[in-house]
């Protein structure tokens, strides 16, 4: 590994843990409460391994067959790090998902619901669940309209039980981010969900005073992303 690259991402994570503190004093919480997704989507093994290196353990994935191929061998040797999908995931890649992550953060609709209880049932491993809520009902993004999240997260609780613990969402990038991160906080105190994924590199200080316990940080951490997503080959 190169020295230059384990100095450069230490460094961003120090920047992105003070940050965390500060917010998190700031609103009255307590930082120990508000963890840290790397996303390292299209990022190189190299670089995992030097967020590892610096006692990073949380890692965020958006697709399926990319997490496999990369995180498949390292948990095999660490086996503390703890791996969140956070992209929508195609039922015929459930049994995968299932298979490799700790949480999947995007629970994102009905038809997602039994192929993700066969994949559990089939693999005997219960992953931690969120519900995606689309907060900004943007066609293009995955997730529950919020007015549709009441009847969706109660289906959900009844089929997985307390495998479902909180919820996650992306406000939409050209709007005020504080009333989606409120109305995500809010959903989650009335199902009495512990857990709430929001925020990012731009906003995650946001999020955490509207009560963000994840934040998933990828730019902030390992920089520009190195490789262009339509001629990756982990698609």
């Amino acid at each position: 590994m190169h020295d230059s690259i384990q100095k450069i991402i230490s460094r961003n994570l120090n920047s992105i843990r003070d940050k965390i503190q500060q917010a998190a004093c700031k609103a009255g919480r307590k930082p120990n409460d508000i963890r840290l997704v790397a996303v390292s989507k299209f990022h190189p093994m190299e670089s995992i391994y030097a967020a590892f290196n610096d006692k990073q353990l949380i890692f965020g994935e958006n697709r399926i067959q990319e997490a496999k191929k990369k995180f498949a061998p390292i948990l095999s040797e660490q086996p503390d790090i703890k791996l969140h999908i956070i992209g929508p995931i195609q039922s015929n890649k459930l049994l995968d998902a299932v298979k490799i992550a700790d949480t999947i953060e995007t629970v994102d609709r009905l038809s997602i619901l039994d192929p993700l209880e066969k994949a559990i049932q089939k693999t005997g491993r219960s992953p931690t669940l969120f519900i995606q809520i689309n907060t900004g009902r943007e066609p293009q993004k995955a997730g529950i309209f919020p007015e549709d999240a009441d009847h969706f997260i109660s289906l959900c609780r009844k089929r997985f039980g307390s495998s479902i613990q909180g919820v996650m969402g992306i406000p939409p990038v050209h709007e005020d981010p504080i009333p989606h991160f409120r109305k995500l906080t809010n959903l989650a105190r009335k199902f009495g969900l512990n857990e709430i994924s929001m925020g990012m590199s731009n906003d995650f200080e946001t999020a955490i005073t509207c009560g963000a316990t994840y934040v998933r940080v990828g730019t902030g951490i390992f920089g520009t992303r190195p490789l262009n997503p339509k001629n990756n080959s982990f698609q």
